[in-house]
């Protein structure tokens, strides 16, 4: 049985970019990559995935491209007033944005259901140890559920 979903929203520090979310989440994936860390100034990052369908932005973000360690380009969305990063999209995930949870008006509404690139984890940085974990991403040819990764709540099954 599928739980009821509200919608999510969130959006910058100082409020001239908002989002809403009116999906349930994809995943909600915690992200050890060298990238991660670089762009968070952190060990790593929590990101909720979203299909594109399911959001929406108000206001307009600025944006920074990178290659990330598939070749593939990666965007960040970024507040141009206040610097708050707020989600990614690029080649790899396609038709899903990664917003991060951080920028949630309420980030306890999402738990984290993974840990990948622990591989490139900084020693000081822990993981919860009932979290399924990956040295690098998981294997994305295989439904989440088929390498341990609970489906999100409220999420569809694919």
């Amino acid at each position: 049985m599928m739980q009821e979903f509200n919608s999510l929203t969130g959006g910058c520090m100082c409020g001239a970019v908002r989002y809403s979310i009116n999906s349930a989440p994809e995943f909600v994936i915690q992200c050890f990559c060298r990238d991660c860390q670089l762009a968070t100034g952190t060990g790593h990052t929590t990101v909720v995935g979203v299909l594109d369908e399911n959001f929406r932005v108000d206001g307009a973000p600025k944006t920074y491209t990178t290659t990330g360690d598939t070749g593939g380009k990666v965007v960040r969305h970024f507040c141009g007033t206040c610097g708050s990063r707020l989600f990614t999209s690029g080649d790899l995930p396609g038709p899903l944005r990664m917003v991060q949870s951080g920028t949630l008006d309420d980030p306890n509404r999402v738990t984290p259901q993974a840990a990948v690139y622990l591989g490139k984890a900084a020693h000081w940085d822990k993981v919860d140890p009932d979290l399924p974990q990956f040295e690098g991403m998981y294997p994305l040819e295989q439904p989440p559920q088929e390498v341990g990764i609970k489906p999100a709540p409220g999420a569809s099954p694919r």
